[in-house]
């Protein structure tokens, strides 16, 4: 595996035709005062990690704790007639048993999903409708298999049908308009002479983060009415303590400084750890109950396919249009999602398509059909993933039919201006990406589909495009202070395993000018200044221009010599005038697959990433990031797929041994290049957010890459060996 950075120069904004670039509105990176960023330094966090001595959530030390096991819901829908627990309690080291006659009450519905054990309803199979509460983990497991939910179920509507009748189409999804169009798409229809129309597919996928669901809940007995007191202290592995002290202190009746939440370190969120979710919810009934001890609990792998969320299955209709030259005359995209009943999370799926390229006529609609399952949540790229796995599928299928390269397809459809805004770009290196790419991948020897063969394995090469958005929400904060000769950050981020513990020391050092060695972070807690989650590929540029700022207010008030003690805070804000600018990271992805002719065996024996993000903080956990992209992606293109038993709603393979995830055997060659750019409209330091981008093209050149190999097009994922033999016969 290898990582370069192009010597070419940098890519620029593009302007508006009336408006001159000045020196002030390059996207050139500021000269000198740089030690620190774009330096590969190795993480700060390592040592406690291969240690073993860096504290996840169920591992801080708390003093005779007790342990918590959730009882699932045993139908897909109904409501409870009784519980027995009579044999649960006699299980030697059982303290208390929840249910929904004897828990806690909460106080308001701030989510529906956290809502449990206030009444008989159940929404969905493994909803959490109880809690046994033990001395050891063993007896609180063995306890809650003997507890006996009767239930007197209903009808249930589990199986999704992407044609359903009833689908909804939701007037916003993240904050935009869920349907919208430009021009008119019949007649760009009617004026095309090449067409594309079909359906591409995603089965759910689930999250398998290295550190499961954990969390220790702590209710503190504290004298008095002190509304600034610490009521519940929760260890929680999380993306940051936002979304939960926004949710839970209505939840549980607190006000949201009587909630304290510590993760310092996390073992991977993917967005599966953005929002609270039930268990949380009974590990704080259950601390209340059994205060002032501790309460543990960790979900397992099996119970982590019931109740934190998971991407839903999905179906993506595209529609495209062009004249004899490849120019697009019309885009359509309508997408179909499952979507729980309980708590619906539409996924941004068209987005991508509506700035991609260039098109006067256009519609896009998102669509979701409620059903009685789990609810959704995020998953890494959510909605870019399969909306632009659709998109670039069925650009390589429009390239085919002209009889073109599929680059060069798309290098006639770019766009000087966004598309759907009709904003100029802050800067768009998708042209620049396909062109180094298909050097540094040798394009040139992609043949026509089926010809390159090796033995009994035929060879394809595919591409795609890849894009990520800026995701800014809110402007929020940070602060410097100087102690014991040392800078210390700190805000309300959460290192997820990214690095951030690393890169946000290297911004400060350089904001300062002052060594790396001389920075420290003090993040993941509550009790810092409020600051985005590490979610949505905003985390670095948000939490940077935060801490830019600090520490120019820092030394706008202390100087270079500042007394011990010394603090600043300040707000990190988007550059003045971004809003005029469609701001958003660009890059193309390449893969080379090997198909077997005996068995339709898929190997994919090399990937390559080129993208435009922005400065490069920290080029080894960027590479990081990158790489990790990939190989999520490869994963869910070649093995993972999930099973519902449609008469019960349950995931059959809800643990690792049956929901195929990738192996180290399973990766070939990854290549990561980072093209220079500096993005002065995302932020202080010029740079992007990476980590999604590289999932959001890889599944599409993987299966482009499987029809030049094979000839055959797969427009369902995962691509497997049945899935060709099925097409071939």
């Amino acid at each position: 595996m290898s990582i370069s950075m192009s010597t070419d120069a940098p890519v620029r904004p593009q302007t508006r035709p009336d408006e001159t670039e000045t020196p002030e509105r390059t996207n050139e990176a500021p000269a000198g005062g740089e030690k620190s960023v774009g330096t590969p330094v190795r993480r700060v966090d390592g040592p406690l990690k291969v240690t073993g001595t860096a504290p996840y959530a169920y591992e801080h030390d708390v003093e005779n704790p007790c342990y918590l096991w959730p009882v699932p819901a045993p139908i897909t829908k109904g409501k409870i007639v009784r519980i027995e627990t009579e044999a649960a309690r006699a299980v030697p080291g059982v303290l208390h048993i929840l249910t929904h006659e004897d828990s806690p009450r909460l106080a308001v519905k701030s989510d529906p999903a956290l809502w449990i054990l206030q009444g008989p309803q159940i929404a969905h199979r493994g909803q959490i409708v109880g809690g046994v509460i033990a001395e050891t983990p063993e007896a609180a497991r063995a306890a809650a298999e003997l507890v006996e939910v009767i239930c007197e179920e209903e009808r249930a509507k589990v199986e999704f049908d992407p044609h359903d009748p009833e689908a909804e189409s939701p007037r916003i999804v993240l904050m935009k308009r869920g349907t919208e169009s430009k021009g008119d798409l019949d007649e760009g229809w009617r004026e095309a002479v090449h067409r594309i129309d079909q359906e591409y597919a995603n089965p759910t996928h689930f999250h398998a983060q290295m550190e499961p669901h954990a969390v220790i809940a702590v209710w503190h007995d504290v004298d008095g009415f002190d509304p600034r007191a610490t009521r519940l202290t929760l260890f929680d592995t999380n993306q940051g303590p936002i979304i939960h002290r926004t949710l839970l202190p209505p939840l549980l009746g607190l006000l949201p400084n009587q909630l304290e939440v510590i993760s310092p370190y996390v073992g991977g969120g993917f967005g599966g750890k953005a929002f609270p979710h039930p268990h949380i919810a009974l590990a704080a009934m259950a601390a209340k109950v059994i205060s002032p001890r501790p309460v543990k609990l960790a979900l397992t792998r099996q119970q982590m396919f019931q109740s934190v969320g998971h991407r839903p299955e999905a179906s993506q209709r595209i529609r495209l249009g062009a004249d004899r030259n490849g120019r697009l005359t019309a885009i359509e995209h309508i997408s179909t999602q499952a979507a729980s009943r309980l708590k619906r999370n539409v996924d941004q799926s068209c987005f991508a398509t509506r700035m991609m390229y260039a098109t006067p006529n256009r519609r896009t609609e998102h669509r979701a059909v409620m059903l009685d399952l789990p609810p959704e949540t995020w998953m890494r790229a959510p909605g870019d993933f399969n909306g632009m796995f659709a998109l670039e599928s069925a650009m390589d299928e429009l390239a085919h039919q002209l009889g073109i390269d599929p680059i060069e397809l798309r290098l006639r459809n770019e766009p000087d201006v966004d598309p759907e805004t009709e904003k100029p770009w802050s800067t768009r290196a998708l042209v620049p990406a396909l062109k180094r790419g298909s050097e540094l991948f040798d394009w040139e020897r992609r043949q026509e589909p089926g010809t390159l063969r090796e033995g009994e394995w035929l060879i394809g090469l595919g591409v795609a495009s890849t894009c990520f958005p800026n995701q800014h929400v809110a402007s929020l904060f940070a602060r410097i202070t100087y102690t014991g000769g040392k800078y210390v950050v700190q805000m309300q981020a959460s290192d997820i395993g990214t690095g951030a513990h690393t890169v946000l020391r290297q911004i400060a050092a350089d904001a300062l000018d002052v060594p790396v060695e001389q920075v420290e972070t003090d993040i993941g807690r509550t009790g810092t200044p409020m600051a985005i989650m590490a979610g949505g590929s905003q985390g670095t540029y948000e939490w940077g221009n935060a801490i830019v700022a600090a520490c120019e207010k820092l030394r706008r008030k202390h100087g270079d010599n500042p007394p011990d003690g010394a603090s600043a805070r300040a707000q990190g804000r988007p550059p003045r005038g971004a809003s005029k600018y469609s701001r958003h990271a660009f890059g193309a992805q390449f893969a080379e697959v090997a198909v077997s002719s005996v068995t339709s065996e898929v190997r994919v024996r090399r990937l390559l990433g080129v993208y435009g993000a922005g400065t490069i903080i920290n080029p080894l956990t960027a590479r990081s990031q990158m790489v990790g992209g990939m190989t999520m992606a490869l994963s869910a293109a070649l093995f993972e797929e999930s099973y519902h038993d449609p008469r019960f709603g349950k995931v059959m393979n809800h643990d690792l041994a049956s929901y195929h995830i990738a192996a180290h055997a399973d990766i070939g060659e990854l290549e990561v290049e980072f093209l220079p750019e500096y993005d002065k409209w995302f932020g202080a330091k010029g740079s992007k957010g990476i980590g999604e981008m590289a999932m959001v093209g890889t599944p599409a050149a993987i299966g482009n890459a499987i029809f030049n190999a094979t000839g055959i097009r797969l427009r369902d994922t995962p691509f497997t060996p049945a899935s060709l033999i099925e097409a071939t016969s």
